[in-house]
């Protein structure tokens, strides 16, 4: 238990910012301990833990420039800091978990349930045991399996494995009711129950049948089959072949119930294995239980980021939350994306609630890192599934696009937003996208790709000044055009011509966007802005979306507009940003590919351009191409054996001869392996 002798607390009855309820120098122990921070009103916001509190609490008290945005306003809404001084760190673990469990601080990350999950629960404590599926708070004296994905995959695993184990099912006022009246209930007569309400067989050969039923589910299956194998044929042996023939239809029950459970490590190995999928507003987490080798069940959890912390510190705020408390779901082994700050602290508490050795690592090769890379993938659609869930609610929408008008001084609402990105790989193939997203929503009908010119070598400046010269130039000519197909009495059309009234086809630049987003800041929108100004267009509202500190830039403004972090109107110009990145990207490694695999070609002898065109259309990539055998590319038309030996020899004599890299995709950055 902890140390509570010397609390102290700072307060003020009102706080004018973290320096009017500073504690004195000196004051703050160098003990680890639990730290709260209280408002105005003595709510609890925040509960954090330190291995010496007089550091970690005075770096919440410096320039408020100097702090993360979370932070800096955490601090700025407190009103007082207490704190508890502990004797070992392991106490303050166990002591922020019951201060965040009691006050739910919300400056603390808080992991919430994507969904409600089944449990498949087994009541040990009553003297008929009985199985269920259920939801919720777990209860003492009741045995857990799961969770499990899906209600109905669980109860057909039930039913099948129930042939086998025939223990109770019902509920209690079925169990009471069969026995005032003598009589089981269905399941007892199709054989589904042992029927110990009526008397059919006694509280121990009941237990029994529990406790095999456990040991199957606990991952003890081996025995089971073999042991019904064993019956199975003895009764065969004995000509008592209706027992046998239940028997076979039992084992087969066995079987498809095994088959419901994907077997990932042979070892048998319990474990539980997390992954988690991040962004600057929220953090999505998923995780397998492994038990006895085989995926038991799977859970998923989203939250808001609303303090700071990098993947680490999020991996030992998600643990503390999933085990404290519950000695019974922990496993042997823990495999976590990043190690917690605090490792050897972290293990020593888990390993005391589940009086066993727990171990805390990162899978580096082999079957567990491939199983925790799809953890990782689910995670990622999680959160991709969260945010589309959110983006296509309409009045999270209004209000982003409200918000998005209110913070850049728009004179209407911005119902139809244009994203531009360049990318480029040290100057070459240079390309850039344009996404479009109306009220709210991905309008990938309008999306365009450009593939810049007129810029030599890497300069995102001068790329986004000809793309966006390209695109409004095409406006105005559309406009153009649409003035001069006006009827002969001048009048003009109620709105923009979108479609061509020659051939019938929309037109692709004909409508005017209400506020273009460049991705960068004030170099990118300055080049936006002049490329507006020397077509005359003065009336199309320009921002650009930075993505260090998420900081909105304005053309002439020397400092950012700072969009809360939880602001929808941020999260709606990240969407935008993030699709104008990602298509820019997509369109990028496409050419990238096509121009390698051409230029590798040059220099094949008898190789002319019409047979490079069918070759780079047969194979589509370089990675395919490097993958296929001297036969596989002599099946291409037009090209013989003595050619396919000269492309080979020419693809293995580039990958010798070139050096390995990689490209961070995020920044463009060229790191050599």
């Amino acid at each position: 238990m902890p140390d509570r002798r010397p609390t102290r607390s700072s307060r003020g009855p009102q706080s004018r910012g973290p320096q009017s309820y500073r504690p004195e120098p000196g004051t703050i122990p160098t003990q680890p301990g639990v730290y709260k921070f209280r408002d105005a009103r003595g709510r609890v916001i925040y509960v954090g833990k330190a291995k010496n509190l007089r550091a970690r609490l005075s770096s919440y008290f410096q320039d408020i420039a100097g702090l993360h945005q979370r932070t800096a306003t955490m601090v700025t809404t407190a009103a007082s800091v207490e704190w508890t001084v502990v004797a070992t760190e392991v106490e303050a673990l166990q002591l922020e978990y019951s201060w965040i469990k009691e006050f739910d601080p919300r400056f603390n990350v808080k992991y919430r349930d994507d969904k409600s999950y089944p449990w498949l629960a087994v009541t040990l404590s009553e003297e008929f045991p009985r199985v269920m599926v259920g939801r919720g708070a777990k209860r003492k004296g009741t045995r857990y399996f799961g969770p499990y994905s899906h209600a109905w995959a669980i109860r057909e695993t039930v039913d099948l494995l129930l042939r086998v184990f025939p223990m109770r099912s019902c509920s209690n006022g079925v169990f009471k009711r069969s026995g005032q009246i003598g009589r089981p209930c269905l399941l007892g007569y199709i054989d589904k129950c042992s029927a110990p309400c009526v008397g059919n067989v006694t509280a121990e050969e009941h237990r029994r049948i529990v406790d095999d039923f456990c040991d199957f589910m606990g991952g003890n299956t081996a025995s089971f089959v073999k042991r019904i194998e064993k019956q199975m044929y003895a009764a065969s042996d004995e000509l008592d072949f209706e027992r046998a023939a239940r028997l076979r239809d039992d084992l087969g029950a066995l079987h498809r119930a095994l088959e419901k459970q994907a077997v990932v490590f042979g070892d048998g190995t319990d474990a539980d294995v997390i992954a988690l999928a991040e962004d600057p507003l929220e953090v999505a987490v998923q995780i397998f239980y492994v038990r006895g080798g085989r995926i038991r069940g799977q859970r998923g959890w989203v939250a808001d980021r609303v303090e700071e912390g990098e993947t680490p510190e999020l991996v030992e705020d998600f643990l503390l939350q999933l085990y404290a408390g519950e000695s019974d779901s922990i496993p042997r082994e823990v495999l976590v994306p990043a190690l917690p700050p605090d490792v050897p602290t972290l293990e020593q508490l888990l390993s005391d609630l589940r009086g066993s050795k727990v171990r805390i690592r990162v899978p580096q090769r082999g079957d567990k890192r491939a199983l925790q890379e799809t953890v990782a993938r689910n995670a990622g659609q999680s959160l991709a599934l969260h945010k589309t869930k959110r983006a296509s609610d309409l009045t999270t929408r209004n209000r982003a696009l409200e918000e998005i008008q209110q913070s850049l001084e728009l004179d209407e609402v911005p119902l139809r937003i244009e994203c531009y990105d360049v990318s480029n790989l040290q100057g070459t193939e240079v390309v850039a996208s344009m996404v479009v997203f109306e009220d709210g929503l991905a309008r990938k009908s309008e999306y365009r790709r450009f593939v810049v010119k007129g810029v030599d070598g890497q300069n995102d400046v001068a790329s986004m000044h000809e793309v966006i010269t390209r695109r409004f130039r095409r406006l105005l000519d559309e406009q153009a055009r649409s003035d001069a197909a006006l009827p002969g009495d001048g009048a003009a059309p109620e709105g923009p011509m979108l479609v061509d009234p020659e051939t019938g086809k929309p037109r692709k630049f004909a409508y005017a966007p209400g506020l273009v987003v460049v991705d960068g800041g004030p170099p990118q929108v300055a080049a936006a802005e002049r490329a507006l100004d020397e077509l005359g267009i003065d009336d199309i509202p320009i921002c650009g979306l930075a993505k260090r500190l998420e900081e909105v830039w304005l053309p002439g403004e020397e400092d950012p507009v700072i969009l809360p972090r939880s602001s929808e109107g941020l999260y709606l110009l990240q969407r935008v940003r993030d699709e104008a990145h990602r298509f820019a990207i997509t369109h990028h490694r496409s050419r990238r590919s096509k121009t390698m695999v051409e230029s590798l070609l040059d220099e094949v002898p008898g190789l002319g351009e019409v047979r490079r065109k069918t070759l780079l259309k047969h194979f589509g990539s370089l990675k395919k191409l490097r993958a296929a055998s001297v036969e596989d590319v002599a099946q291409v038309p037009g090209i013989g054996p003595r050619t396919a030996a000269a492309i080979k020899e020419a693809v293995e004599r580039a990958r010798a001869g070139r050096t390995a890299v990689s490209v961070d995709t995020a920044t463009g950055e060229i790191q050599e392996d």
